[in-house]
Parts: C-alpha cells; sequence; structure tokens
C-alpha cells in the first residue's frame, strides 16, 4: 500500500507540470476556440476552453505504469492498454469535431456532424470492450462474480463473455455522460478508482492497487486544471479513458457488482437519460427532468456548478465507503 500511495503521489507530481505544458499547446494551437457547449444556455460562456485534456491523464498514467508497475507484472497491460485504447477513441473523437466546428466557423462546408458518429464510436468502444473481456477470461481465467458476506463465488461459465464487455461499454458511456461539469467526472473518478483500489488491496491484488492509484495521482492533477471555473476539459479523450478502464479494473477484482454502487453518480447520470426518453415517448413529448444528464436538471433547478459537483462528490465518497464496506463482508 506504501509503494501504490506513493506512486500515486508521484504521478501527480509528474501529471502537475504536463498539465500546464498541455494546456499551454492546447491555448497555442487554438484546440477549443470552436467547441460546442451542450447543456443550459450559461455554458456558452465556457466555448473556447482547451479540451482533449484527457490526455494529461492518460500520458502520465502510461508512463508511470510502464516504469515502475509492468515489468514482471503483465497483467497490468490490460487496464493500461484499455486506458490507451478507450482514449484514442475520444481523442479522435475530439480531434475530429474540432477540425469540423472550425471550418464551420470559418464558412467551409461540412457534412453538418461533428466528432465520430455515434454508431462508430460504440462500434469501437465494443471492439475494445470484447478484446478485454477475452483476455479477462481465457487468459486471467476470471468467470465468476461475488456477492457481499457470501464467501462462495457465483461460476458464470461463457457468460462472463457478455457480462464484461456490458460493464465495460456501460462504464465507459457513463462517464461521458457524467462529464458535463467542471471538476465532475474527474472528482467522481478519482473516488471510484482508489475504492477499487482499496478493495484491490483487500484481495491482494497489490499490483492492481498501484495502477488504480497512478490513475488516482493523474486524475487529481487533471483536477487542478479543470476545478471550477475550467481551464481545461478532459473531453471524450479523458472521460471515455477513464470510464472503459474503471469497469476493467472493476472486473479484475470481481467485486463488478459492486461497480454500481461505487458510482452511484454515473449511474444515476445513465438512468436519468434513460428515463427522459422512456418518460419523453410514453407520455407523447412531456419530460421527467428539465434537462438530462441529471446535472444538468439540478443546474436549472437553481443550484449553482459548484455546489452541484460538491455534492456529487459527496454523494460519490458517502458510495464509495458503502462499497468497501460490503466489499470486507
Amino acid at each position: 500500500m506504501a509503494f501504490a500511495l506513493a506512486l500515486g503521489v508521484a504521478t501527480f507530481l509528474v501529471a502537475l507540470p504536463f498539465g500546464s505544458f498541455l494546456l499551454r499547446y492546447l491555448k497555442g494551437h487554438g484546440l477549443g476556440e470552436q467547441i460546442r457547449i451542450d447543456g443550459p444556455a450559461s455554458h456558452q460562456l465556457k466555448t473556447g476552453t482547451p479540451t482533449m485534456g484527457g490526455l494529461a491523464i492518460l500520458v502520465p498514467a502510461a508512463i508511470m505504469t510502464a516504469l515502475f508497475n509492468l515489468v514482471n507484472h503483465e497483467s497490468m497491460l490490460l487496464p493500461l492498454g484499455t486506458l490507451l485504447a478507450c482514449g484514442f477513441v475520444g481523442a479522435m473523437d475530439d480531434w475530429i469535431g474540432l477540425r469540423k466546428s472550425r471550418r464551420a466557423a470559418e464558412g467551409q462546408e461540412t457534412d453538418g456532424k461533428e466528432g465520430l458518429t455515434v454508431r462508430r464510436k460504440l462500434a469501437a468502444l465494443t471492439i475494445i470492450a470484447l478484446g478485454a473481456a477475452i483476455v479477462l477470461h481465457f487468459v486471467f481465467r476470471l468467470e465468476s462474480f461475488a456477492l457481499p458476506s457470501i464467501p462462495t463465488k457465483f461460476s458464470l461459465g461463457i457468460w462472463y463473455l457478455p457480462c464484461a464487455m456490458f460493464v465495460i461499454l456501460v462504464t465507459a458511456n457513463a462517464v461521458n455522460l457524467t462529464d458535463g461539469l467542471d471538476g465532475l467526472a474527474g472528482s467522481t473518478s478519482t473516488i471510484a478508482f482508489a475504492a477499487f483500489g482499496v478493495i484491490a488491496l483487500l484481495q491482494g491484488q497489490l499490483y492492481l492497487v498501484a495502477f488504480c492509484f497512478t490513475v488516482t495521482g493523474a486524475t487529481m492533477a487533471f483536477l487542478w486544471y479543470n476545478a471550477y471555473p475550467a481551464q481545461l476539459f478532459m473531453g471524450d479523450t479523458g472521460a471515455l479513458a477513464l470510464g472503459g478502464t474503471l469497469g476493467v479494473v472493476a472486473m479484475m477484482t470481481g467485486q463488478w457488482l459492486l461497480l454500481p454502487v461505487v458510482g452511484i453518480v454515473f449511474v444515476a447520470e445513465v438512468l436519468s437519460v434513460a428515463l427522459q426518453v422512456w418518460y419523453f415517448r410514453l407520455t407523447g413529448g412531456r419530460r421527467l427532468f428539465k434537462m438530462t444528464p441529471l446535472h444538468h436538471h439540478f443546474e436549472l433547478v437553481g443550484w449553482s456548478e459548484v455546489h452541484i459537483v460538491q455534492r456529487f462528490w459527496l454523494v460519490g465518497v458517502l458510495a464509495a465507503m458503502l462499497g468497501i464496506a460490503l466489499a470486507l463482508l
């Protein structure tokens, strides 16, 4: 645990100056001038904030993992590979969206779409999730799940593959949906990775513990620039990478049924969107929430952005405490 905590702090110290360099680079190249902000009208003030800030998490986390947590521990290639692969998909989406938006602002013709199409992005993430599920099942020989207070694990056999894919895909998209307010996705992801680091410690998976706290340290450094008012947005580059990797980490612990508990904020964000769509269709156009994902509803109710992030963060901490408690049973 001492090694994992020290590695997390070291990663923070490496990521902090890298984040400053990345921020200057993105500003210098105008990579943010034409960002389209979804959400309440007040968010238009954020237009121009550099995006692709998730690189400030991915690069330091990858370097520190490769240097200090990979040699003789090849199992860490899976979460690291997931982090980089999902980050690459997100970066492609961010980059294509920026290029198309800038062309539109300059009066050039575009196809009217920003970033990757939803279908292509989902296809890419599905391939990554399938690859991760195959490694988890056929290489790591994982096929079961655990329930609190029950010592016996329950085997899923080959059905473990679709379950693992579902967990990884949903978590990646859930964190992406949560990334809508300054510091929200970063703070809740930090809590979730730290919680699963503790759960991995309880199982003796020391190198998974180190990986979790490496990502935690890198994300905390990113939050230095993403705290309200944000100087840098993580974009899909960071959100998809953190979400997909969190899903893999949860599967590696075998306590993936605790992920909805530890990640209760992510669950609430996804459910708000699903319920909004269902209610809209059921009632012929009425809305259950003022706007989704859920954090936008609270903005329109009158909560300030800072209050929403702080209160969601508090809920995330309490949920992480509960998840760890359940893992101890």
